[in-house]
């Protein structure tokens, strides 16, 4: 997909158009359906087959006689960029945007085929920018219905109608004759800017398919630093194998920037085995892989099927897995094999989370039999890329306060070991390295050395993941650090655009997020690790989710989050993300006399944390849930019961008092 033009009120070359077909409604009708049929054709991407020109005949003619007396615009097969596919119809009638699927032969109106129509009207109604405000209407048209439902009445972006071919010209009278918006100028809305803010799964699949990470992101300056910061690792690249000389640069952001999207971009961007540029997607987050994997074969099987060619799971399985691993799984290759790793790029996502010497020493005495390694993770990791003579490049995708397990050490180790076993190494750092919670005291001595680069462009200061507030992460930040002044002036700037609301009871939690959620926007219950006293109120974490299920299971599946009974944790979540999503607060982190107490519950007692490290994990995993949402979230801090001795009131009530008088509704 081309990048689009600025706005202009001209019409719109077919190299900018996101329709195979668009015209007014007047020159539409007094088309022949031929004439209409052979823009289609041209303008798809795929073999036309004689199902799809049967489908595009009905529709053409269903709308040539619902249409007359109409003023304004139709477009065909209109592309939604964030998803991947194509709305099969938009019309821009008046004040109104009708967001039209169809099921040609179909005499049911399919729940699925509701959802997708409202999917699309919240891509519209979310991203686009001529569409902001506007009113949208998303239309399901089941050609051999017999019955239309009801209409109903609202405004907005409206409740999806399911109609039959005959009543669309009702429905669309009945619209427009209601709406006290604006009329939209068709000119104007076909050139509107697209500002995508995509899932991890959805920028995955897009990436791979071969679009670039500034044609799925919105255009503000965050996602222009991602698109900035994107191609400054592509030239330390570049540079690296033109000079033949081995670097390591560190990407560094908030929670929810875009590390992961950036990592995902070079390496689907980077790997061209006849020039000697391989690049491999490295992550320890097993959650995070493995829902990237089906997610990413499911989406080459089914491409394949809309091409015509058949196309086996498993081998798309094994295409997706040599590209993106499991950096456990590279490390042991890389222990057998005493040679260079075939790939000369590799992309280290979440390296802050790499294990020191004591816990990668212990792993590998414990589970590999090898009682005598001497390397931490990033030193190991480090040493097999520079087993190539000529070149390598390693990029550290670095989140700051996400260490949440035990041996995880952050980003200084990888410092340390490039310091202390590998000094030709250039290192390409951002200033932003400096912050307190990337843990680098001295920071201005690491920076006068002489291999330190400087570089702006490698840090993401802009949540993306929270695309109708980009201050929820500092939010929440102040929120955990207990600084209360800046969290209440920040909970009137995030309440205005995303809904954070609390309450002392799980099913009210329940019952907001199937309220707030539409189409096919995913919600879910996540909970701490170390929250094991929720089973009373029916969260049991010791019972883990399964990420596949829980992220990419339909509202059919009892596995899936949609069912809000399986709950996530930190390590479930990280990397990954909701629409809306419920946190429940255990007594592991409570709240006592205007500070934080840090709890673990052994046997049937709770006991109290001391170690700071360990502290310094449990405030983490906090931080990780209640950063994954992306549109609105409630957290819920049960009332505990005074007949229970491991749940009584006192250690949930201060915590449920700060939240509520920090500004945040109860529910």
């Amino acid at each position: 997909m081309s990048k689009l033009p600025p706005m202009a009120t001209d019409a719109v070359h077919p190299q900018y158009r996101r329709y195979q077909y668009g015209a007014t409604i007047s020159d539409f009708i007094s088309s022949s359906s031929e004439s209409i049929l052979g823009e289609l054709t041209k303008g798809s991407s795929f073999d036309v087959d004689i199902t799809q020109r049967n489908a595009w005949m009905a529709e053409i003619e269903i709308l040539q006689t619902q249409l007359s007396n109409l003023d304004g615009s139709v477009y065909f097969e209109f592309v939604i960029p964030r998803m991947g596919k194509r709305a099969d119809v938009i019309l821009v009638v008046r004040s109104c945007i009708f967001v039209i699927e169809f099921k040609v032969g179909s005499s049911v109106f399919d729940q699925y085929a509701i959802d997708q129509a409202e999917d699309y009207a919240l891509d519209l109604a979310n991203f686009h920018s001529e569409s902001h405000n506007k009113t949208l209407i998303p239309v399901l048209i089941a050609t051999d219905a017999r019955l239309s439902r009801q209409f109903l009445t609202d405004e907005g972006l409206c409740t999806p109608k399911c109609v039959k071919p005959s009543d669309l010209s009702n429905l669309i009278e009945d619209c427009i004759s209601r709406s006290e918006r604006m009329e939209i100028k068709s000119e104007e809305w076909e050139v509107g800017r697209y500002s995508p803010t995509p899932t991890i799964i959805e920028a995955a699949r897009a990436l791979f398919e071969g679009q670039r990470v500034e044609e799925i992101t919105r255009s503000d300056s965050g996602a222009t630093n991602l698109k900035v910061t994107a191609q400054t690792v592509a030239e330390i690249i570049k540079s690296s194998q033109e000079e033949r000389v081995k670097s390591i640069c560190f990407v560094t952001g908030v929670p929810g920037a875009g590390k992961t999207l950036v990592g995902l971009q070079v390496t689907s961007s980077h790997n061209e085995v006849l020039s000697g540029l391989q690049t491999v997607f490295l992550s320890g987050n097993k959650p995070l892989v493995d829902v990237l994997h089906e997610a990413l074969a499911r989406d080459k099987v089914e491409r394949e099927k809309k091409a015509g060619r058949r196309y086996l799971k498993k081998t798309a399985a094994r295409e997706v897995k040599t590209i993106v691993q499991i950096v456990h799984h590279y490390r042991d290759q890389c222990i057998r094999d005493s040679g260079p790793p075939p790939e000369h790029v590799a992309i280290f996502d979440e390296s802050q989370r790499a294990w020191d010497l004591a816990q990668t020493a212990s792993f590998m005495k414990q589970k590999k039999g090898l009682p005598d390694f001497n390397k931490s993770e990033p030193e190991f990791l480090i040493s097999c890329l520079d087993r190539h003579e000529d070149w390598a490049c390693i990029v550290c995708l670095v989140g700051g306060g996400q260490e949440i397990n035990r041996g995880e050490a952050g980003i200084r180790l990888w410092l340390d070991s490039i310091r202390e076993k590998f000094p030709e190494w250039r290192v390409f750092i951002s200033p932003q390295l400096k912050s307190a919670e990337f843990g680098i005291t001295d920071f201005d001595l690491l920076a006068s050395s002489q291999n330190i680069h400087l570089k702006d462009e490698l840090h993401l200061g802009v949540s993306m993941r929270s695309f109708r507030s980009e201050q929820v992460s500092n939010l929440i930040g102040a929120l955990l650090d207990l600084e209360r002044k800046q969290a209440k002036a920040l909970v009137e700037t995030v309440l205005s655009t995303y809904p954070i609301v609390v309450t002392r009871n799980l099913a009210e939690a329940r019952k907001w997020l199937r309220s707030r959620a539409r189409g096919t926007e995913r919600y879910g219950l996540m909970a701490s690790s170390s929250a094991e006293r929720l089973r009373p109120v029916g969260i049991h974490v010791k019972s883990k989710a399964s990420p596949i299920h829980y992220f990419l299971g339909g509202k059919e599946d009892v596995r899936s989050s949609f069912y809000l009974e399986e709950s996530a944790s930190e390590f479930e979540v990280q990397g990954l993300e909701l629409d809306w999503g419920c946190v429940t607060w255990d007594g592991d982190l409570r709240l006592q006399n205007g500070r934080w107490q840090h709890w673990s519950f052994k046997g049937s007692k709770w006991q109290r944390i001391k170690v700071q490290e360990t502290q310094r994990y449990q405030k983490n995993a906090y931080r990780v849930l209640l950063t994954r949402a992306r549109q609105g979230m409630v957290i819920c801090v049960p009332e505990g019961d005074p007949d229970d001795h491991t749940r009584p009131p006192g250690i949930y009530d201060e915590t449920f008092n700060y939240l509520r008088d920090l500004g945040f509704p109860v529910i």
